[in-house]
């Protein structure tokens, strides 16, 4: 019996509410964590429990080449001007397969961009100009 080949990670899709863009070079996820809370009870002098804490979810990192859209500047630009409350999306980060199906898909909910980290320019070079945003969010679930 043959066993499956991973996936590999340089294809894939980010899908954010209300906002089309062409592409990502790269996605990095921020990792999830529960913090321990330790607990002793009197009878237990010597002991502690470990009960579970808050969760906390790392922020997520997009870099992109600059085209023409300014979609993803102007949501960063709104939380500036606004505040976060009412600009929050939905988004999705999805990993396709060489064949172009989608494989697996994370949901991430209550996303707002929290630093935008424009390109820089060097006349010696000829790489692609590549901006940066980074979104915190309220969670994020593996649904496939």
């Amino acid at each position: 019996m043959a066993r499956p080949d991973p996936y590999r990670q340089f294809r894939f899709r980010v899908e954010i509410d209300g906002i089309t863009q062409s592409g990502f070079n790269e996605c990095s996820f921020g990792d999830t964590t529960t913090d321990p809370v330790e607990y002793r009870e009197g009878d237990e002098p010597l002991t502690f429990r470990k009960l579970s804490g808050l969760t906390k979810y790392g922020n997520i990192t997009l870099k992109w080449g600059i085209t023409d859209s300014m979609e993803l500047y102007n949501w960063r630009q709104q939380i500036i001007d606004t505040g976060a409350e009412e600009v929050r999306k939905n988004m999705s980060i999805i990993l396709v397969d060489e064949a172009g199906n989608d494989k697996a898909r994370w949901d991430i909910v209550r996303a707002w961009p929290t630093k935008y980290d424009p390109a820089d320019f060097s006349a010696k070079g000829n790489e692609v100009a590549i901006d940066t945003l980074e979104i915190v969010h309220e969670g994020f679930k593996r649904v496939s």
